[in-house]
C-alpha cells in the first residue's frame, strides 16, 4: 500500500515526512489482507506529521482503497466491518462512498462517506461537515422483491413442480433425472420463486457474505432475493466450497439461504462432489489454511439435475439410447451413495409433449405455491422452536421418531413398498421426512397413505438401483 498511500497524500496537497515510517498493524499475530487499510494508514500518517490533530480520530473508524491522485476506492466486506465497529462501541465509520448503502443497513452506527482523501480530512478537521449516510426507504423496507421468472413459464411438468414444492416447503435436497430439453434447468432456475422471502436477519448474513466475496452489487443495501448459484461442471473443488491463500467462500457459502444448482452433476470431478458432504451435513463449511482457519455458513438447497444415462436418451421416446447397461451404471455410480444419502427427493423429468408445449394456457404460477410453502415452513417453525433446525430436513432419527406419526395403514403401505419396490436402507428414513413435509401441506398432524404414497414416487434412483 505504500505507494498508493504516499501518491494520494502528495496528489491531495498534503505534505509526505521525508522520514522513514512504521506503521503498527495490529494484533501482529492476525493476517492483513486487502487495501482497506489505505485510507486509515493515510490519515494516520497526516495525524502523526501534525497536519490533523489526532485527538479528532478518537470517535471515528476509517476503511478505503486509496487511489494515486486520492480518490478513494470501494472495498469488499463493508457491511462486516460495520456491524464489527458496533459491537466495538465505536460511533462514527468512514467508508468509501460506493459502499455506504451496504454499511448503512446497520443500526447503531453513523456512515460517513467519502469520495476523496481530501474529503476525509476535511471531515475530520472540521472544516465541512459530511451528513450521515441513510438508507433509502425503498431499500430500508422488507427484503423480499419480486422475481423475474415464474413457475407459469414453464409448460407441462405440474408433477415435477409439485415435487420441487414439496422439496421447498421441507428444506429437501433433490435430484431431477431427465433427457437433454426435458426442462431441468428452466425448473431449477425458478425453484427460489416459490421458497418463503428473505427475513431481515437472513437478508444480512446472506449480504455479508456477497459483500466479503465482493459479489455485492453498489446499489443495493440488501439482498432482496434468495440466492441461486449454478457454478459450471468444470468448478475446483476450492471454487465449491471455498478456500485459497487466503481463505474465501466459495459457491456453497454463496447460495447461502439460497439454491445450490448443479447442471450435469455427473460430470462434476469426483472429489468436488465428495467435499459437499460435510458442508450439506453440517450446513456451514470451515477454510483451515497457514494463514487462519474462516468458517462460513451454507444452509442450502442443492437441486442435482443429470441426464439418465451417458447419451441422455434412455428415457426419451423421440431417440434411441445406444448406451449399454454398464455404461449406464458406471454413469449412475458417479454419484456415491454418501452423497445420495443427503438427497431426499428424486425426481424423473420426462420430455413434455408437442401438444403441451404449443398450449397457450399458464400452469400453475409461483405465487400460489409459494403460499403454501410459507405455510408449510410455519408449521415447521413452530414444530422445531428451539432446535438448531427449523425444516424438515434437518431431522435425525430421534425427531423422525417423534414427529413423524404414521396411520396403521400408511404405516403398512411403507413396509410393503420396502419390500416389493426393493428400496434401499436410506430412502425408508428419506420417505418418512419427506411424507412429513407433505402432510405440512395438507396442513395435518398424522402422515396418511397418500402422503407416504407419494413420498415413494420421488425414490427412482433406489427403485432403478435395486430394480
Amino acid at each position: 500500500s505504500k505507494d498508493r498511500v504516499r501518491s494520494a497524500i502528495q496528489n491531495s496537497g498534503y505534505h509526505f515526512p521525508a522520514k522513514k515510517i512504521t506503521i503498527n498493524l495490529a494484533p501482529a499475530d492476525k493476517k492483513k489482507e486487502g487495501p482497506s487499510f489505505d485510507l486509515p494508514m493515510a490519515v494516520g500518517i497526516l495525524a502523526a506529521g501534525g497536519q490533523l490533530a489526532s485527538g479528532q480520530l478518537d470517535a471515528v473508524a476509517l476503511v478505503g482503497e486509496l487511489a494515486l491522485e486520492g480518490k478513494v476506492r470501494p472495498i469488499n466486506g463493508a457491511l462486516s466491518i460495520a456491524m464489527a465497529c458496533r459491537a466495538a462501541g465505536v460511533k462514527r465509520l468512514m467508508v468509501p462512498a460506493v459502499n455506504a448503502t451496504e454499511a448503512a443497513v446497520v443500526d447503531g452506527i453513523e456512515i460517513i462517506p467519502v469520495e476523496t482523501l481530501a474529503d476525509a480530512f476535511g471531515y475530520l478537521s472540521g472544516q465541512h461537515f459530511i451528513e450521515p449516510y441513510k438508507v433509502p426507504e425503498e431499500q430500508a423496507g422488507a427484503p423480499f422483491d419480486a422475481y423475474p421468472l415464474d413457475f407459469s413459464d414453464v409448460k407441462g411438468q405440474e408433477h415435477i413442480k409439485r415435487g420441487l414444492t414439496v422439496a421447498a416447503a421441507g428444506g429437501h435436497n433433490v435430484l431431477m433425472i431427465g433427457p437433454p430439453g426435458s426442462g431441468k434447468t428452466m425448473l431449477a432456475q425458478r425453484l427460489p420463486t416459490v421458497l418463503p422471502g428473505l427475513t431481515r436477519e437472513e437478508a444480512l448474513e446472506t449480504t455479508r457474505i456477497h459483500s466479503a466475496a465482493g459479489t455485492l452489487g453498489s446499489d443495493r443495501a440488501l439482498m432482496r432475493r434468495r440466492p441461486f448459484r449454478s457454478p459450471h461442471h468444470t468448478t475446483s473443488f476450492i471454487g465449491l466450497v471455498g478456500g485459497g491463500a487466503i481463505p474465501r467462500p466459495g459457491e456453497v457459502s454463496l447460495a447461502h439461504n439460497g439454491v445450490l444448482f448443479m447442471d450435469e452433476l455427473p460430470e462434476f470431478g469426483r472429489k468436488t462432489l465428495e467435499v459437499l458432504r460435510q458442508p450439506l451435513e453440517d450446513r456451514q463449511v470451515t477454510i483451515g489454511r497457514a494463514s487462519g482457519s474462516e468458517t462460513y455458513p451454507c444452509n442450502i438447497m442443492l437441486v442435482g439435475a443429470m441426464n439418465p444415462c451417458p447419451c441422455g436418451h434412455f428415457t426419451d421416446p423421440r431417440k434411441d439410447c445406444n448406451c449399454t447397461p454398464m455404461q449406464i451404471q458406471r454413469y449412475l455410480a458417479r454419484i456415491s451413495g454418501p452423497l445420495l444419502d443427503r438427497i431426499d427427493l428424486h425426481l424423473e423429468v420426462p420430455v413434455v409433449p408437442l401438444n403441451e408445449l404449443a398450449s397457450k394456457r399458464d400452469g400453475i404460477g409461483s405465487e400460489s405455491l409459494r403460499k403454501h410453502v410459507t405455510t408449510a415452513r410455519k408449521i415447521q417453525e413452530d414444530r422445531f422452536s428451539g432446535r438448531a433446525f427449523f425444516t424438515n430436513a434437518g431431522m435425525a432419527n430421534p425427531e423422525i421418531k417423534m414427529f413423524c406419526s404414521l396411520e396403521e395403514s400408511a404405516e403398512r403401505l411403507l413396509n410393503r413398498a420396502m419390500q416389493e419396490l426393493g428400496l434401499s436402507a436410506r430412502a425408508y428414513t428419506r420417505i418418512q421426512k419427506v411424507a412429513r413435509t407433505i402432510a405440512d401441506l395438507d396442513e395435518v398432524q398424522q402422515i396418511r397413505t397418500e402422503h407416504i404414497a407419494e413420498a415413494v414416487q420421488y425414490r427412482s434412483l433406489d427403485r432403478s438401483a435395486t430394480g
